[in-house]
């Protein structure tokens, strides 16, 4: 039986106090800390033998000195009294309580310094970090499936899990999971493709970010696995953003994810940033749920508190495909490029990629043969072909076209059902008097369309009693403000935005 640190002949310092996870126990004393793995087997990491538990004490040692090289001093063996070696410890330098981050945020304190310093520190070890086809396979979509399967079934396989809420949520958190990776094969992809994949850290939590005087130290890497820590860039920067969001500080989750893509140039969609924030909190889920089992009697709470913050990030980030139309003058150019700004999505128009495939500019007049019937059907066909490109990339889209006719309205309907996207239909009005007067005034515009156009469509246009109808006549301000409520309520998940991050004068 392994004897406790400072309980046998050769303990040479009294510990004074312990801090217990699912997986070790740290015991402190003075200016140094050990930590001693348990001897579990939960499946995804097995400390069950003594030989497990040296090999991860000397991993752990060698993996976290790449993050915090002067903390990590080494390995020292645990001894009987027959001075048999029955156990191993990771001796460290012990940090500040005082300076965790988890703590400083706890507290109101200032952290944006440190916090970009983590951002740069992390993204800097991912440009250097270890690459190749062993690595990137733990990177596709099939790969973050198995994950997500696992875990599911890891929780699913527990004897005690707790009825309500926490059930349910893992049955919703499993539909939207399932239905974001089922059409999501290009993104991921693209991804590995882009050296996105890394040896990373794996495990980065607030309680393990020590704010210092000259600068921050991350600790304790996920050394057991290197499967787990072999992941996505921008999959080990989430963590800490759900980590730091779970404190109550979304600000500083988003912050921290816009520091992490400026150091790292990562162009990620931010249905991605949300997704990797969903799976990272459902790991903490099935971890507290571990600890629940294990006799701790605050660990449910805190699982369904994970689960209600998985689920919320599954919902903000569900991919989304928005028509805007309305007859000329109607301003459905200018709020689909304001929904698409303010949410972070991508705009595509029919005007622009009409008048690109002829290789005119804008403010060229197109000829009538630009507007035949076939012309016009080969042209939405063309715009759901970019939208379909998009949206399996993860990108949300923002369709711009006047949607008079219902057909190609179907068309879209279908595409954003087969690639797992919410549709929303906006249809934009105002009076003719100003419909006429917008357009008699605009110049060097992609669209064609002058008052006699806008009368002939306003004839043929087909019923559209699905869309939010949305009066354009108020100021552009308040117009777009009501169609980014249509898309995304207010009472909704507050977005994640690839908008560049303005520090404060």
């Amino acid at each position: 039986m392994s004897t406790p640190p400072g309980s046998g002949p050769h303990a040479a310092t009294p510990w004074s106090g312990a801090v217990e996870t699912h997986c070790a126990v740290v015991y402190f004393a003075g200016d140094r800390a050990a930590k001693l793995k348990k001897p579990v087997d939960f499946g995804f990491v097995d400390f069950s033998t003594r030989e497990a538990r040296e090999a991860a004490c000397h991993a752990e040692v060698e993996l976290n000195r790449r993050f915090a090289p002067d903390v990590y001093l080494g390995v020292g063996d645990i001894v009987d009294e027959q001075g048999r070696t029955v156990d191993h410890l990771v001796l460290m330098r012990r940090m500040p309580d005082e300076r965790r981050l988890s703590a400083l945020v706890a507290a109101g304190a200032p952290v944006d310094t440190p916090l970009r310093q983590v951002a740069r520190l992390l993204a800097v070890w991912h440009a250097k970090a270890p690459r190749g086809p062993e690595i990137d396979r733990y990177g596709t979509r099939d790969a973050l499936l198995g994950r997500w399967t696992d875990s599911f079934a890891q929780v699913r396989g527990l004897p005690d899990v707790p009825a309500g809420s926490v059930r349910r949520d893992i049955d919703e958190i499993e539909r939207l999971t399932l239905r974001y990776l089922d059409a999501r094969e290009a993104l991921f992809a693209d991804r590995v493709a882009g050296g996105r994949i890394v040896d990373g850290h794996g495990d980065l939590l607030a309680d393990d970010v020590f704010c210092l005087d000259d600068g921050p130290r991350v600790l304790d890497c996920l050394e057991f696995d290197a499967a787990l820590r072999s992941l996505d860039g921008l999959d080990d920067a989430a963590f800490l953003a759900m980590d730091l969001e779970r404190l109550g500080a979304h600000d500083l989750a988003e912050r921290f994810l816009h520091w992490y893509v400026e150091f790292s140039g990562d162009q990620a969609p931010t249905t991605l940033w949300h997704h990797y924030v969903a799976y990272r909190a459902f790991v903490r889920a099935k971890v507290a749920l571990l600890r629940r089992e294990q006799g701790d009697p605050a660990a449910g709470r805190l699982a369904a508190d994970y689960c209600d913050l998985t689920l919320r990030h599954l919902r903000a980030g569900a991919v989304k495909l928005v028509l805007v139309g309305g007859l000329p003058g109607t301003g459905k150019t200018t709020i689909a490029d304001g929904v698409a700004e303010r949410l972070g999505m991508t705009v595509v128009g029919t005007d622009r990629l009409r008048k690109e495939a002829a290789g005119m500019s804008p403010g060229q007049h197109g000829d009538a043969s630009l507007y035949t019937p076939d012309r016009v059907a080969a042209n939405y066909d063309a715009l759901l072909r970019r939208a379909a490109s998009l949206l399996e990339r993860g990108e949300s889209v923002v369709l711009d076209a006047t949607w008079n006719a219902a057909e190609p309205r179907a068309h879209a309907l279908a595409l954003a059902s087969r690639v797992g996207a919410d549709a929303v239909q906006i249809r934009c009005t105002v009076s003719e008097h100003v419909a006429e007067k917008r357009l008699r005034s605009r110049a060097d515009a992609w669209s064609d369309a002058d008052t006699s156009v806008a009368r002939t469509m306003a004839h043929a246009s087909a019923p559209w009693p699905d869309a939010v109808s949305l009066d354009t006549e108020a100021p552009v301000d308040h117009s777009v403000a009501c169609a980014v409520e249509a898309v995304r309520p207010a009472a909704a998940e507050r977005v994640f935005t690839r908008r560049p991050y303005l520090e404060p004068d």
